[in-house]
């Protein structure tokens, strides 16, 4: 094989994959989408995916940018829901409710129940 047909490997900036990575995290992005709109291969994609995963690095760092914080309820307020249950065996329907306070004793009571 001559010297003049070998393919050279393109390298590609830190910044460039961070930005696949990012773009990737997308809600509703898909890998192949953002790799097409980049002109890279998926499977590169992937493998940059694999690697920052495992090195807990640039993919780590976009998700938690993306973490947003959702306001709690003021402690010792009441319960927002109760749990519903409803069971339906042929004409027999029973509907139970459960504070969502004790749902430890609901999980409880369903065990024994299923049993």
């Amino acid at each position: 094989m001559e010297d003049s047909k070998r393919a050279r490997r393109r390298r590609h900036s830190v910044e460039l994959k961070a930005q696949v990575l990012s773009e990737c995290t997308e809600p509703g992005a898909s890998v192949a989408k953002v790799a097409l709109a980049h002109g890279l291969n998926a499977n590169l994609v992937h493998k940059w995916r694999r690697q920052t995963v495992g090195a807990g690095t640039m993919l780590t760092r976009a998700c938690e940018a993306a973490f947003v914080q959702l306001p709690m309820g003021a402690p010792g307020a009441p319960a927002v829901a109760d749990i519903r249950i409803e069971w339906r065996r042929g004409a027999t329907a029973i509907n139970m409710m459960w504070p969502a306070a004790a749902a430890t004793e609901c999980a409880a009571w369903l065990r024994e129940l299923l049993k």
